[in-house]
């Protein structure tokens, strides 16, 4: 299969974006370790995924926090003795509000769980993927990166941080082998989904917005999914520093 004996590490994968990457992953062969800050979510996903015939263990983490994150990737080398790919798609937000009405709390947070969960992750992953010659690392932004609107502005700040960060991490571990590309997905079906709407997720509303979607549709884990596997397989070994749009062309 096309990651067969690959192991990945999916943060955020008890749920949404997450669980669909962690089990289309698994179902195409890899080793996953499912993270998430619910247990109950992640442990979850990992025993449909043993269910479905694949291989993975859950491990509880806090991607902002240092020692957690260092925990998650040893989890990783203990139970599968190696590293191949990291996907840092665990992520928060706030309702939709103005910009001045955003706690410092919430600013943190925001941070903390979007942008410097990939700095942590990359403190312990990337020597890792350094000792098996390389790999590829996944970071889940957002259309939010390219086209911000009104109602999630440090939101936005944190998913333009996630790209130029893919670019940069991309140029410097190039000469290690390690691949870094980003997926940014348009509002889709996860637990976030009202959180971005800023209002009720009833049919009404719905339409109001998939209007504004070439295709006419939210995106689905299933289609974030499919992208972070192309980019975890060989099929995309000349691809790095890239952003791949799963938007129904909400970004053109």
């Amino acid at each position: 299969m096309r990651l067969d004996d690959k192991v990945a590490i999916v943060t955020g994968a008890g749920s949404g974006f997450g669980e669909g990457i962690a089990k289309r992953f698994a179902a195409a062969g890899a080793k996953v370790v499912v993270n998430d800050l619910d247990a109950s979510g992640g442990e979850r996903v990992a025993a449909e995924i043993a269910a479905a015939g694949g291989t993975a263990v859950f491990h509880q983490a806090d991607v902002a926090a240092n020692a957690e994150v260092k925990g998650l990737v040893a989890r990783a080398l203990a139970s599968f003795g190696r590293l191949g790919v990291l996907v840092n798609n665990a992520g928060t937000a706030v309702p939709r509000q103005s910009m001045l009405e955003v706690s410092e709390a919430d600013f943190d947070r925001m941070y903390a769980v979007n942008v410097k969960s990939i700095y942590l992750t990359a403190l312990y992953a990337v020597p890792a993927l350094k000792a098996q010659g390389g790999g590829v690392i996944i970071n889940i932004a957002s259309t939010a990166a390219l086209r911000p609107r009104p109602g999630h502005t440090w939101y936005n700040g944190t998913k333009g941080a996630v790209v130029v960060l893919t670019k940069s991490m991309a140029a410097e571990l190039a000469p290690d082998r390690i691949r870094v590309c980003a997926i940014n997905p348009v509002l889709g079906e996860t637990g976030l989904t009202e959180t971005f709407m800023g209002m009720p997720d009833t049919p009404e509303n719905r339409a109001a917005i998939e209007a504004t979607i070439p295709l006419g549709r939210f995106s689905t884990p299933a289609d974030v999914a499919n992208a972070a596997l192309f980019l975890a397989t060989d099929e995309s070994a000349f691809l790095t520093g890239s952003s791949i749009e799963v938007d129904g062309g909400r970004c053109v």
